[in-house]
């Protein structure tokens, strides 16, 4: 009677273990990708809601076409207050 130690099941090669690494990143980049397009969506939804008129966007493009460097000033002086809060 002989006893023979237990075999270990074959360790996966080199090459086996890198494809299995590319396919994992393949699909989170796809995840990745999908989760971006869909913000990006939104976002586009979003934005182009307030360009309906009546809407802030729409009020803010029709101000800064009538005074531009008005718009330009208010502008720099929103980014100074902000800049000096941090």
């Amino acid at each position: 009677m002989s006893i023979e130690p237990p075999q270990m099941p074959p360790q996966p090669g080199i090459a086996e273990r890198a494809i299995d690494t590319a396919a994992d990143v393949s699909r989170t980049i796809t995840d990745v990708t999908t989760a971006l397009r869909s913000a990006v969506e939104r976002l586009s939804d979003a934005i182009a809601a307030a360009r309906r008129p009546g809407q802030p966007l729409s009020t803010i493009s029709a101000i800064t076409r009538e005074a531009p460097l008005a718009s330009l000033f208010v502008a720099f002086l929103f980014g100074v207050a902000v800049a000096r809060r941090r």
